[in-house]
C-alpha cells in the first residue's frame, strides 16, 4: 500500500486542478465534499479519481478507514495543511475531505434502461429548478421514495455541482439523471412510452391525493418563484395540487416533490 502524497504549497499543479474540478471548470468531473457524502459516493459504483484531506481528518480513524479503502482501489489520496484544505473546500466549515469523481452519465438513454424494468414507472421532471441545494434535495427525496428518475430542464441547476451533491448527499450519482431537457420534448417523449403526464399547480383544483398513482406517472414541477408555465399545464394529462391552510400560498419544491412521491409510494405499498 502507497504512502498518502503530502502537498505543502497552495500552488501545488494538483491542488490548482482540484479547485478547477470544484468550480465546474473540469468537464466530466465531480467535486464531492463532506464526510458522509464523501463515504456515500464511495460506496457507490462512480469511478473515483483523487481524494484530498486535511492533516486532521487523516489522523482520526475515520480518515484511517476512507485512506484504506482508497489506496485498497488504487484512488491518490492527497494530503495536506488544515490551512491548505481550506483553499480547497467549498463550504464555510470544512469536515477536512474531498473527492474528485467522475461525472455519471446523464441523459435520455440512461433513463430508457431504467424505466424499461421498472415495473410501475415514476418520474420527476424539474423545469427551470435554478437553486442546486432544492435540485440536490429533490435527488435525494426521489431515491428515498424508489423514484425511476429525475428530469431537469434547460436553465436548471446542475446536479452534480458541489453544492447540489452536498444537498442531495450522495443520491445525485445513484438517480439516473436527463439534463438540460426541453420540456415539450420530454412531455412528448413520456407519452411514447405510455406514461402519464401530471402538473404540480397551486391553482389545480384536483387535488395529489385523488390521483390514481399506481400508474406510469411523470410530475413536472416548475419553479418556486414562477410556477410551472401555462403551455406546459395545458399539454399535461392532469393538473394538481397540494392543499394547505392558514394561508400558506407554496411550499419549497423538494417539500412538495416529497409529500406527492410518499402519496405515491403509500398507494404502491
Amino acid at each position: 500500500m502507497s504512502e498518502p502524497i503530502i502537498i505543502t504549497s497552495r500552488t501545488n499543479p494538483r491542488l490548482v486542478r482540484i479547485r478547477k474540478v470544484r468550480d465546474g471548470k473540469v468537464p466530466g468531473e465531480i467535486f464531492v465534499e463532506g464526510r458522509r457524502v464523501v463515504e456515500e459516493v464511495i460506496r457507490s459504483s462512480t469511478r473515483l479519481i483523487e481524494c484530498v484531506m486535511s492533516d486532521e481528518f487523516a489522523e482520526s480513524e475515520f480518515g484511517g478507514q476512507v485512506r484504506n479503502r482508497l489506496h485498497g482501489d488504487g484512488v491518490p489520496v492527497l494530503t495536506v495543511s488544515d490551512s491548505l484544505f481550506k483553499s480547497v473546500s467549498d463550504t464555510v466549515h470544512s469536515q477536512g475531505v474531498a473527492l474528485i469523481a467522475a461525472r455519471p452519465r446523464t441523459g435520455r438513454d440512461e433513463i430508457e434502461k431504467v424505466i424499461a424494468k421498472a415495473r410501475q414507472a415514476l418520474i420527476i421532471c424539474l423545469s427551470a429548478a435554478n437553486d442546486p441545494s432544492n435540485v440536490g434535495a429533490v435527488l435525494r427525496t426521489a431515491e428515498a421514495a424508489g423514484a425511476a428518475a429525475v428530469i431537469l430542464s434547460k436553465g436548471s441547476a446542475d446536479a452534480f455541482s458541489s453544492k447540489a451533491i452536498r444537498s442531495g448527499m450522495g443520491s445525485n450519482v445513484r438517480v439516473p439523471v436527463w439534463e438540460n431537457a426541453d420540456i415539450a420534448d420530454v412531455i412528448k417523449w413520456a407519452r411514447e412510452h405510455r406514461i402519464r403526464v401530471i402538473a404540480a399547480d397551486g391553482e389545480a383544483e384536483q387535488k395529489y391525493a385523488a390521483i390514481d398513482w399506481r400508474r406510469p406517472s411523470m410530475i413536472i414541477f416548475g419553479s418556486e418563484a414562477h410556477g410551472l408555465e401555462r403551455k406546459f399545464l395545458e399539454m399535461a394529462d392532469e393538473v394538481v395540487t397540494i392543499p394547505m391552510k392558514n394561508g400558506v400560498e407554496s411550499l419549497n419544491l423538494a417539500v412538495s416533490a416529497g409529500i406527492i412521491l410518499f402519496e405515491a409510494v403509500r398507494q404502491h405499498s
